[in-house]
């Protein structure tokens, strides 16, 4: 019999893990799989541990790893695709805005011979206006700037075959974009739509200022194309500069009307050193990530393992490749 492990990070969720799991149960246990739900607890500070221990304890076939902090949603994710051993691996937010009713579609899109399983949101409940237009322009900065495309309406909720789990694993990069990393990885790629209910309960973790961040991870991880901006731009500041001389020059030497002109000298100095600044600020975003991957710190650390096979070190790590351990 085929095994599904079903991976979600959750952070802070005490209220909605009770639901979820009866919730992926129902429409699991029909189905002629044997599965596994993994939780990897992002470093919570309410009662999601605890509730995680109960449940865990009261089913053989939950486990659950509680990371020593808060590493961020996509480390979390990563750290459940690292542990998850099923020949199908699905992902998603344990708040019950990625539908446990759509599990059946996705694995039977899965026996139909496709790798990648992508849930595509045609519209999330309860949504402001200005989230929507936001994340619509970063799709399209994103995809205009990358040669690597990514679908708008994208979520972390995806079914993934064995093989491109193992494939995964290979990417270590500390700034992770996983939804650029499933585009580039390739594979039978599929996608099937849905409508995002809102929040069973609780309230969202992505403040506007992780969203920032995480737009900017998807940016600099794909796309080079800010730096040449930055160097074209110099480049035709350089030449208006070179026009702007012999126009002095000439009225310096030829008319009569020579002022100091220290506003518009001013206003140059002032445009100029702002461009500066923001040239420097994008290659700093670049030269910042060189400098987390080359210290080569783990991606994530475990604090501890709840209904976990354990090992010499608590793992089973023999199907890890050398970079995961």
């Amino acid at each position: 019999m085929k095994s599904v492990s079903i991976v979600v990070p959750v952070f802070n969720e005490q209220e909605n893990i009770d639901v979820f799991y009866r919730e992926v149960c129902l429409y699991m246990e029909p189905l002629p799989y044997r599965f596994e739900l993994i939780f990897i607890d992002d470093g919570s500070t309410d009662a999601t541990p605890m509730v995680l221990d109960r449940v865990t304890q009261s089913d053989d076939r939950v486990r659950a790893l509680i990371l020593a902090r808060n590493f961020g949603h996509q480390t979390a994710l990563t750290c459940g695709l690292d542990h998850a051993d099923g020949d199908a691996v699905i992902t998603m937010d344990g708040d019950l805005q990625h539908p446990p009713e759509m599990l059946p579609a996705l694995l039977a899109k899965w026996e139909e011979g496709f790798d990648v399983v992508q849930t595509i949101r045609r519209d999330t409940e309860g949504v402001s206006w200005f989230k929507k237009v936001t994340s619509h322009m970063f799709y399209k900065l994103m995809n205009a700037m990358s040669k690597v495309q990514v679908q708008e309406g994208g979520s972390d909720f995806r079914l993934l075959d064995k093989r491109v789990v193992r494939s995964f694993r290979r990417f270590r990069e500390r700034a992770r974009f996983i939804r650029g990393m499933i585009s580039a990885i390739g594979f039978r790629q599929v996608q099937v739509e849905f409508v995002a209910p809102k929040r069973y309960a609780g309230t969202s973790k992505f403040s506007a200022g992780k969203m920032l961040h995480f737009a900017l991870d998807g940016i600099t991880a794909y796309s080079k194309l800010p730096l040449r901006i930055a160097f074209y731009v110099g480049v035709l500041f350089g030449l208006a500069s070179f026009a702007l001389t012999a126009h002095v020059i000439y009225i310096k030497l030829f008319t009569a009307g020579a002022v100091p002109g220290w506003a518009t000298i001013s206003a140059s100095i002032l445009f100029l050193g702002g461009f500066q600044l923001i040239g420097l600020g994008i290659i700093g975003e670049y030269v910042g990530r060189i400098f987390e991957e080359v210290k080569q710190r783990p991606l994530y650390l475990v604090r501890m393992e709840l209904n976990w096979p354990t090992s010499e070190e608590g793992y089973n790590h023999s199907q890890f490749p050398k970079e995961v351990r």
